[in-house]
C-alpha cells in the first residue's frame, strides 16, 4: 500500500491519465474489416500525439469499441492490441492496460508490453448489461505472480460502469477492502457509464474509507468545468470523453478540449 503512488509513478500531484481507445477490434460487431489493423494504428497514433503533446501524465489503452463488452478476451483481442501498444507506447510516460472487462488480459498485454499499471473490475459480484459478473480477485493475483509482473500496480475500479453491485455494504466499505483484503493499488470511482461523472459524495465517501493507505482516482466523467471541483478530493484523474471532438467517446481528441482541461488541472496543482 502507498499513498504516494501516483506522484512516483505520473511524476506529478493530480496526474492526468488520458485514454488511448482502440476503435473495434476484430471479431467484434462494430469491426471496420476495410479500416483494418494499419487504419486503427494510423488513428490512434494522431491521438496519442495530440495527448502526449498537450502535456498528460499517462496513457491508458483500452478497447473501448468493442460494445457490446464481453466478460472474456479472444485470443484475437490480445494479439491485435499487443501489436498495437508495442507499436505506439509512449516510452517518456508511464502507460497502462485495460479490457472491458476480461482482467486477466491487460496483466498478460501489460507484462508483454512494458506497461505500469492495469485498469478493472477485479472484487466484487454484479448484476450488469454483459451478465452475472463474479469477479475473482485471489486468482488474479495469483496469475500476476505467476507470469513474472507483480511490478504492474493495479487500479481497482469499485463501481464499474453498466452494473450494480450484489450486497449490502457500502462503496466505502467496499472500497477499504479492496485496499486491505485484495490488495488494490488504487481505488477508481465511475459514474453509470463512459463520460458520466459520479456523485461527489461518493468520491468522498471512498476517499474517507481509504484514508491515505492508496490513492483514489475519479475513473468516469472528468471535464474542463469539473475537474476544479472534482480534484479538491480525488488524487487522479482518467479522462477519455471529454477530450473528444464534442465530448463524444468515439471521436478523435480535440486540442482545443484537450487544452482546457490540462489548465484547468494546472490551476489546481499550482494552488
Amino acid at each position: 500500500m502507498n499513498k504516494r503512488l501516483l506522484r512516483e509513478l505520473f511524476g506529478n500531484e493530480k496526474p492526468v491519465i488520458a485514454m488511448a481507445h482502440f476503435p473495434p477490434l476484430p471479431g467484434t460487431p462494430l469491426y471496420d474489416a476495410q479500416l483494418g489493423i494499419d487504419g486503427m494504428l494510423e488513428a490512434m497514433k494522431e491521438d496519442l500525439h495530440k495527448l502526449l503533446e498537450g502535456g498528460v501524465d499517462g496513457i491508458l489503452f483500452c478497447n473501448e469499441g468493442d460494445r457490446p463488452y464481453a466478460l472474456q478476451a479472444g485470443l484475437e483481442a490480445a494479439a491485435v492490441m499487443a501489436r498495437v501498444i508495442t507499436e505506439l507506447a509512449p516510452r517518456d510516460r508511464p502507460f497502462g492496460v485495460d479490457f472491458l472487462w476480461d482482467p486477466r488480459l491487460p496483466l498478460a498485454v501489460g507484462m508483454a508490453t512494458g506497461a505500469s499499471f492495469v485498469r478493472g473490475v477485479f472484487t466484487g459480484v454484479y448484476e450488469s448489461d454483459m451478465e452475472l459478473w463474479s469477479t475473482d480477485a485471489a486468482g488474479l493475483l495469483r496469475y500476476r505472480h505467476s507470469i513474472g509482473a507483480d511490478h504492474i500496480k493495479m487500479f481497482f475500479n469499485v463501481t464499474p460502469e453498466f452494473a450494480s453491485f450484489l450486497g449490502v455494504r457500502s462503496v466505502g466499505e467496499r472500497a477499504k477492502s479492496a485496499v486491505v483484503s485484495s490488495l488494490a493499488d488504487a481505488i477508481l470511482v465511475s459514474g453509470m457509464t463512459a463520460g458520466m461523472e459520479p456523485k461527489l459524495d461518493t468520491l468522498k465517501e471512498v476517499k474517507e474509507a481509504v484514508g491515505d493507505m492508496v490513492p483514489v482516482v475519479l475513473n468516469t466523467g472528468g471535464n474542463a468545468e469539473n475537474i476544479q471541483k472534482f480534484l479538491t478530493v480525488v488524487d487522479g484523474v482518467i479522462v477519455g470523453s471529454s477530450l473528444k471532438v464534442d465530448g463524444y467517446t468515439w471521436n478523435p481528441v480535440d486540442e482545443n478540449r484537450l487544452r482546457a482541461f490540462m489548465d484547468a488541472v494546472k490551476d489546481v496543482r499550482s494552488g
